[in-house]
Order: C-alpha cells, then sequence, then structure tokens
C-alpha cells in the first residue's frame, strides 16, 4: 500500500514538474498560453502586469483560482483525488517561483508545441495514477464521467475562452498559437490517460472470494466468478471476470498485489460492451 502510494505522489510531483517547466522554458516568455487554469492563470498575470503594471506571478495566481474547484473537487470526484490535486497545484507553483525562465528557442511554433507535448505529459501521467493537476482537470473529469468520452475533449471545448482572450488582448496569432498548444497537450493527454477505453480482466486465483470483497470495497463492477483447474498441477482455482476501465488498472493491480502476489492476471482490449456499464 505504502509502495503504491509513494508512487503516486512521486508521479504527481513529477508531472508538476513537468508543468513547470512547459511554462517556464518554453510557453510564458513566447506568450503562448497553457491549457486549463494554468492558461487561464497567465492571461491574468500578462494582463496585469502589461495593462495595469502590476506584477502578479502566474503561481501565485494558479494557486489561488483552484481554491473553489478544489472544494468542487472534494463533493463531486473524490476526497483522494482532490488531495492528489492540491498537492500537484502546490508543488507546481512552487516549481514555477523557483524554476528560472529561460528562452530555450525564439521560433514560436516550436515553443507552442514543445510546450504542449511537455504539459500534456505532466497532465496525462498524473491523471493516469488517480489524481489531477487541479483546475480544469476537475472539471474535466466530471464531464468525462458524466459522458464517458475522451477528457481531452473536454480540455479543448472549455479552453476556447482562453483562445479567445488571448486574440482579443494580444495579437490574433497567439490565439492560433494558443489553439496549437491547446490541441497538442489534449492529443498527448488522451495517448495517455485513456479513462475511457475499457479493458477485460480475468483473473486465476485461489482466493475468489477475498479479491471480490477487496475490488468492491475499491470498485463499483460487476465480476463473474467461474471456476478454474490447472491443466499441469489439476489444482482447483477460479477465475474472476471483469470488465474496467484503464484508468481503474492502476487500482487493479494494487489490489491483487495486496490479496493475493501469485495470482496470474490477463488484461486484454474490449473493443465493445453492451448492457449497463457504470460511468462514475
Amino acid at each position: 500500500m505504502f509502495i503504491f502510494e509513494a508512487k503516486r505522489i512521486a508521479v504527481v510531483i513529477f508531472g508538476a514538474l513537468l508543468n513547470a517547466i512547459s511554462l517556464n522554458f518554453f510557453l510564458i516568455g513566447a506568450n503562448v498560453y497553457a491549457s486549463g487554469f494554468t492558461g487561464a492563470a497567465q492571461l491574468v498575470s500578462s494582463v496585469f502586469n502589461d495593462f495595469i503594471g502590476i506584477g502578479v506571478s502566474t503561481g501565485i495566481l494558479l494557486a489561488l483560482f483552484n481554491i473553489p474547484v478544489a472544494i468542487l473537487g472534494w463533493f463531486k470526484v473524490g476526497k483522494g483525488f482532490t488531495v492528489y490535486s492540491v498537492i500537484s497545484v502546490l508543488c507546481t507553483t512552487l516549481f514555477l517561483e523557483f524554476i528560472p525562465m529561460i528562452e530555450i528557442s525564439e521560433d514560436i511554433i516550436l515553443n507552442a508545441v514543445f510546450g504542449g507535448v511537455i504539459g500534456g505529459t505532466g497532465i496525462g501521467i498524473t491523471l493516469k495514477v488517480g489524481a489531477s493537476t487541479g483546475g480544469m482537470d476537475i472539471v474535466a473529469m466530471v464531464l468525462s464521467r458524466m459522458k464517458d468520452k475522451p477528457i481531452g475533449t473536454y480540455f479543448l471545448m472549455l479552453n476556447a475562452v482562453i483562445i479567445a482572450f488571448a486574440g482579443i488582448l494580444y495579437e490574433p496569432e497567439n490565439a492560433l498559437y494558443t489553439l496549437l498548444t491547446l490541441y497538442v497537450t489534449t492529443r498527448v493527454i488522451d495517448a495517455i490517460h485513456t479513462r475511457h477505453e475499457k479493458v477485460t480482466a480475468m483473473i486465476i486465483t485461489r482466493k475468489a472470494d477475498e479479491l471480490q470483497a477487496a475490488i468492491h470495497k475499491k470498485m463499483v463492477r460487476g465480476i463473474t466468478i467461474l471456476p478454474a483447474k490447472g491443466a499441469y498441477t489439476k489444482t482447483d482455482k477460479d477465475m474472476l471476470y471483469l470488465v474496467i476501465t484503464r484508468y481503474e488498472l492502476f487500482d487493479l493491480e494494487r489490489i491483487i498485489n495486496e490479496v493475493d502476489p501469485h495470482a496470474f492476471t490477463n488484461i486484454v482490449q474490449t473493443t465493445g460492451i453492451f448492457g449497463f456499464f457504470r460511468k462514475d
């Protein structure tokens, strides 16, 4: 249990580091905006600095914007998910404050693409271990659960306002480059996250009842238990058959290792399902 939680926290912190690198090395200097509340914090920071003459850092604004959304996530998504999201936001804020701004390239297209790839990777790996980078991740996660569609689609929809304001307040080209960054970011997130994809798990075990109870304690999924016998050993066992999302594989692996580390598990891609499948 401790190893899995430590791994999750490490991934969350690494994801926060990637987000900060994306911003300080590529996006902020090029006036190209990231996805979600990070991009919104960038935009507001630019407006305060350029139009009002007040210097407010992106990191501080990011932390402030996430307070009401963290409350929403606590009630709508889950307490554990929200706690990890808070850790991610705090780490991102610290990294943004302490990592220096470095202009690696003067080519705005390279900045937009590489900023999107690195930022999308940070968000994607964080979502994959059951956490988030806060802000719009939580909003998009709620919508993705409701509609059972790729989370990246909602990122693109929700970020339209950032694109619009980038074009209105600054050069229209900034909106186009921001759109490029958001498109790259969403494609990377969907490639890594894959919550909407279904897989079938077939678990051969001698502890079917304990394993079934542990799985149902963590996730609400239907399980079929079938008798099984080893062809070589002739030992009687059971096979647990269940369909889950790829997003739940992390938790399923942890449960199996805790209850029956000697179990044999086969994971296969599920191309389609008919009938009821819980989406939240």
